[in-house]
């Protein structure tokens, strides 16, 4: 059964009607539907999958599919809707997982993050072939992914000294010096300046084995001020990780990280960094269409950073809480938290401190693509507004200007480029939106990122659907065809 995408036989088993509706809606055929788990399940490394058109019908009949489908057929639903389709809201039953690998309501205590960062990195490293962990997980949103996030406010009881228990290591036991905390440190800029180059499926498995090294060092003894720097590397790293899985599509295994790295950064003290992390989560919400559990993370990450953060930090946290608002169609809140971001960034040159490196993507170009993606959602919110697509364009283009000369940053090049096509396409300027979406296309092919990949796909689908009679928009159909790769492989 196992090579048929085996299922778990039920002699009383009933139609499944709830994945009957979700199937339904979503316009799929079987054919169809068997084809996308098969292609999803060889992304996985699950090569053992092979499903059919009689086997969906054999679900849609109340059999209950063998891991990983049921977490494959809950990350194409959610995509297809834009917004999370859990197992069970499939009628599905997911296996059972110890709340270590499954959950992200976890002990906020120093040994037990630094032994889950390190057992779930490690297993990432040896099960994730090409992502085959991300099936064996499940997305949190709602009460159950915010309540657990909000005690990283909550002080943590002091910890009893007691030395750690040995732990094999390749590195011989003993202090960690200053150059070698130096050395962790710029290495862990390196990766961040790769993802931005080149995407995140390049150096993925490179970022969760230096992560899981550094669990390694955590487990060793060192001076309470050098365990602080580890934690806060390793909090950058896990945080760096789940981006990176986030960027090639493994959503589950990202939140993972997420939730990781901010509970390192509550030991390692840095409330920025937690603040951080929490705006990561947040642009994963907006992604799935859970736009108020975003606005919950930001404004959680707003109030725990609010003494201490940068004002470069604090526009990014305003322009984070402006998509949050523009993609839950509140124009006023929205605008308001643009203008918040706006005079934030303006007094970040005035700011003492120097800035960490995880804040300084935060340019220019970056709050100007931030806040014309606000208004350009709000105009797909409210109904493709003319209004609010006219806001969003000279941001957009402003944006576009000013990553077209920084060759540090040429995802979110890409990812303005589409944001300045679908703004023509709002402002039904279809002719004027192919010239961005080549351009767009010829950086994709240079990017690992799925999340390039799909929002490029997306905005040639809107592009066919409202404007499929035009010559510029079948040109860039067979375009895409030919010069886009399917699919980006998670490494």
């Amino acid at each position: 059964m196992g090579g048929n995408g085996g299922s778990v036989t039920n002699a009383d088993k009933r139609p499944n009607e709830l994945l009957g509706s979700w199937f339904v809606r979503s316009g799929w055929s079987k054919g169809e539907l068997a084809r996308q788990v098969n292609r999803r399940a060889r992304q996985l490394g699950a090569n053992h999958i092979s499903t059919d058109t009689s086997r969906v019908r054999r679900w849609l009949d109340g059999e209950n599919p063998r891991e990983p489908i049921p977490k494959i057929l809950s990350e194409l639903f959610s995509e297809r809707f834009g917004c999370v389709v859990s197992v069970e809201d499939l009628g599905l039953r997911a296996a059972r997982q110890s709340p270590s690998v499954s959950g992200v309501d976890l002990p906020w205590t120093g040994p037990q993050t630094v032994a889950l960062l390190g057992e779930f990195s490690r297993s990432d490293l040896m099960l994730a072939r090409r992502g085959f962990l991300g099936s064996s997980l499940t997305l949190s949103a709602g009460p159950s992914l915010i309540e657990p996030m909000q005690r990283w406010l909550v002080p943590a009881p002091p910890a009893p000294r007691t030395d750690p228990e040995p732990v094999p290591s390749s590195r011989a036991r003993g202090r960690l010096s200053k150059p070698e905390l130096e050395l962790l440190e710029s290495t862990t800029v390196m990766f961040r300046q790769w993802d931005a180059q080149c995407g995140g499926g390049l150096r993925r498995k490179a970022v969760v084995g230096q992560l899981h090294e550094v669990t390694d060092l955590l487990q060793e003894p060192q001076p309470e001020a050098t365990t602080k720097k580890l934690f806060k590397c390793a909090a950058e790293l896990a945080e760096l990780a789940g981006w990176m899985s986030y960027d090639v599509g493994l959503q589950p295994t990202a939140q993972k990280y997420f939730v990781l790295a901010l509970h390192a950064a509550k030991e390692a003290g840095d409330k920025p960094l937690g603040s951080y992390v929490l705006s990561s989560m947040s642009r994963q919400m907006i992604h799935l269409g859970r736009p108020e559990d975003a606005l919950e993370l930001i404004h959680l990450a707003q109030y725990g950073s609010r003494d201490c953060a940068s004002p470069r930090t604090q526009a990014m946290l305003y322009a984070m809480e402006a998509r949050a608002y523009a993609n839950m169609g509140q124009p006023g809140r929205c605008k308001r938290a643009v203008r918040m971001a706006e005079d934030s960034f303006a007094d970040a040159d005035d700011w003492d401190e120097p800035d960490p490196d995880w804040i300084r993507f935060f340019s220019e170009a970056e709050l100007h693509g931030e806040n014309s993606h606000s208004f350009r959602d709000l105009a797909y919110v409210a109904g493709r507004s003319p209004t609010y697509a006219s806001l969003a364009e000279p941001l957009m283009r402003r944006a576009v200007e000013l990553f077209a000369d920084d060759k540090e940053h040429q995802r979110s090049y890409a990812l303005n480029l589409i944001g300045m096509a679908t703004v023509h396409l709002l402002q039904r300027e279809p002719e004027q939106g192919t010239v961005p979406a080549v351009q767009a296309m010829q950086i994709a092919k240079k990017v690992r990122s799925e999340r390039v990949n799909t929002r490029i796909r997306k905005t040639v689908d809107t592009a066919v659907r409202d404007f499929g009679d035009l010559t510029e928009i079948t040109d860039l159909t067979e375009r895409l065809a030919t010069e886009l790769p399917e699919a980006a492989e998670a490494v």
